[in-house]
């Protein structure tokens, strides 16, 4: 099926917008033993950049990333996440901050939250680039939220469609022709 993609946001407007969450966790986020986790793949691009404008508040976390999936290929979510690859640093007593591409259904994220908290950290808070409210199956609201979206399909910064867009400078929306 072809299809185009449609630019919902430009990367300086990501970029605006990445500062502002960082200014809002600033705060909070000076935790002695911080980790910032990353869901792999589609957060990669935005914990970077999470990262890099950390910096700018003198905030030094640890980094690690777990590989869930739940898609496998397609645009509908199967519904049940499977670990891939788990975190190897030592969560035990951390302040944790989990990064994700996207909070839809609410299933990924709820399961890494419990996982993190089984391995022992103190807290886990939640940071996600897009948050899709109307596709919530599970009640868990992430601190914080990039942007809002409604029910579509996107890719660039780090989202795919079956492992293709990542590289896109911007976040669009898969458009069917």
């Amino acid at each position: 099926m072809e299809h185009t993609i449609k630019s919902l946001f430009e990367a300086d407007e990501i970029a605006r917008r990445i500062a502002v969450v960082v200014d809002e966790m600033g705060a909070h986020e000076c935790h002695a033993n911080f980790v910032m986790v990353g869901v792999l793949r589609g957060s990669f691009v935005f914990l970077a950049d999470l990262v890099r404008e950390l910096d700018r508040l003198d905030r030094r976390p640890k980094i690690d990333f777990m590989t869930l999936e739940s898609y496998h290929g397609g645009t509908e979510s199967t519904g049940v996440p499977r670990m891939i690859k788990d975190v190897s640093v030592d969560l035990r007593g951390a302040h944790v901050l989990l990064v994700d591409d996207i909070l839809d259904t609410g299933r990924t994220l709820s399961f890494a939250v419990k996982h993190l908290l089984n391995k022992g950290a103190d807290h886990v808070q939640s940071c996600v680039l897009l948050d899709k409210p109307s596709r919530r199956l599970v009640d868990i609201h992430a601190d914080y939220v990039g942007f809002t979206i409604e029910d579509t399909f996107v890719v660039g910064y780090g989202l795919d469609y079956d492992n293709h867009y990542r590289e896109l400078p911007y976040i669009g929306e898969v458009v069917q022709k």
